[in-house]
């Protein structure tokens, strides 16, 4: 068969179909991550309390500091390596399951210690919360990657960063919502803690009943089940038009240029040379975005804001805040990214991210002796927010889905997952060292981290913005010293209007 395709292709619209799959995915699974990242945060006092009580009442003494600071630690760090855990699932679960299946399985892990935590109270059990938040995590591990891998196979190209940054942006909105509900007035206090913890299966039952009448991913029906017909009832109910034969011919080039390939594992992944430095690239993004300091930004909030003449019952108010900014900056990321281009807002962000560590740096040096620098300190803390918000926090899980062919996406995602989830748990375990030893020097590191993955973003990382995933590979593939065969010729990448530049021939479909 011969495809020329003369003309660009129509601008597709976002379809109510693909915008109500898009907001209860990312509901039901990437505001749980979110959730629970914050949760814990604001009840903490109460729920150690809670562990103090139960050790009381079981052992007839109470609890010494040191186990009582290794237990919350465990609750914490739990979240994190659960997390590990489930990005280590990732792939044998999609390629087996689907996307869609894998997101409906994975409620089991919201659900479940949803009831735990709620429970855990009237159970007179601190080990029923530690076990909850590992399976919690598993949830996060698992959704944090695969919610973006569903939606970019579901996004027409042109609005592939867009609908990309959404699992993001209700990752945000879970943070905000666990710091509203964790107002002392509210539910964080001692009577309310249990429900909060609690109210993360919510989501996921909301997911459970509506996502079963969306389509599964129509690539992976197509590429990895062979399922022409389904492929194309589900991409004609997304794209709302009937006429999906380009968008059905471009899946099956992107088939046949990695049949040779096969399923790809991570070990396969690790030595392919036409992936090395898509690899690279993914891994330098996920530990840029998690060493670049967002964790422990947070963790110095509250005596930033303190030390600026907040008082301490306002801190809270002051954080929800600060959770706003992160809201809104993410929504602006929604709308931008399309037309300001992945690679420029990696490029700002961390930009943004680097200066504001080393002004932070010098701020918290001086504050104890000038004023007016606490209110620096504090300017630093949104500004860093804002451009953490905008490149490192969104756009890494974005450019995941689209540096990958189907073959090698889930394990891709499964290398991206780990990276982020052991960085954040490094992060969290090395930290509270960093920050007793150096003080507020540590924020001099995160610079170097920003500097180093910026530098790298702009010497290697391609704009991808409304390119094909099979355009993007040929992109790499230069990079790699490869060549990307369709049938028995080269790929050859469209023109600078949208139009290929030659036709080429493939094997029949």
């Amino acid at each position: 068969a011969i495809i020329q395709r003369g003309c660009k292709a129509p601008e597709q619209q976002l379809t109510v179909v693909l915008m109500l799959a898009t907001l209860i995915s990312a509901f039901g699974s990437s505001f749980q991550y979110g959730y629970n990242v914050a949760v814990i945060n604001s009840p903490s006092q109460f729920i150690q309390q809670f562990y103090n009580t139960t050790y009381v009442e079981r052992y007839g003494g109470p609890m010494e500091d040191s186990f009582l600071t290794l237990l919350w630690s465990l609750s914490v760090s739990m979240f994190p390596l659960g997390g590990l855990f489930g990005s280590l699932m990732v792939a044998p679960l999609v390629n087996k399951l689907g996307r869609k299946g894998t997101l409906l399985f994975n409620n089991i892990f919201s659900v479940v210690p949803a009831v735990m935590m709620g429970v855990s109270e009237i159970a007179k059990s601190y080990e029923i919360i530690i076990v909850a938040r590992i399976i919690v995590g598993i949830c996060a591990g698992l959704s944090s990657n695969v919610v973006p891998m569903y939606l970019g196979e579901l996004s027409p190209k042109n609005l592939r960063g867009a609908i990309g940054v959404v699992p993001q942006l209700f990752i945000t909105i879970g943070i905000l919502s666990a710091q509203v509900l964790g107002i002392r007035s509210i539910l964080g206090n001692n009577t309310g803690w249990p429900l909060m913890l609690g109210l993360t299966g919510i989501p996921a039952l909301v997911e459970l009943l509506l996502l079963p009448f969306f389509p599964e991913s129509p690539r992976y029906m197509l590429i990895q089940r062979g399922d022409d017909k389904t492929a194309r009832r589900a991409l004609q109910r997304l794209r709302g038009w009937e006429d999906v034969d380009r968008e059905m011919d471009e899946m099956r080039l992107e088939h046949q240029s990695e049949q040779a390939e096969g399923r790809l594992s991570v070990l396969n992944l690790l030595s392919l040379r036409s992936l090395r430095w898509q690899l690279i690239s993914i891994v330098a993004m996920n530990m840029g975005q998690q060493l670049s300091g967002i964790n422990a930004i947070y963790y110095y909030a509250d005596s930033i804001y303190s030390s600026a003449g907040v008082p301490e019952s306002d801190i809270q108010y002051v954080t929800v805040g600060t959770g706003a900014v992160n809201v809104f900056m993410t929504i602006t990321a929604v709308f931008i990214v399309e037309a300001a281009g992945r690679r420029l807002l990696l490029l700002i962000g961390f930009g943004i991210c680097c200066v504001s560590c080393a002004l932070l740096t010098v701020a918290l040096t001086f504050q104890e002796s000038t004023e007016w620098m606490p209110y620096v300190s504090i300017a630093c803390v949104i500004v860093y927010v804002v451009g953490h918000a905008v490149g490192p926090s969104t756009i890494p899980y974005v450019v995941t889905t689209e540096m990958f062919r189907q073959s090698s996406r889930p394990a891709a995602f499964m290398v991206a997952g780990s990276i982020h989830w052991l960085s954040n748990f490094t992060v969290g375990l090395v930290f509270p060292f960093m920050e007793s030893g150096l003080g507020s020097n540590s924020f001099i590191i995160f610079c170097f981290v920003c500097l180093a993955t910026l530098f790298y973003i702009w010497l290697i990382v391609p704009e991808t913005k409304n390119k094909t995933f099979l355009e993007i590979s040929q992109m790499f593939a230069d990079r790699n010293q490869v060549e990307i065969q369709v049938g028995n010729a080269p790929l050859k990448p469209e023109t600078g209007d949208g139009r290929e530049g030659d036709a080429f021939k493939v094997t029949a479909f």
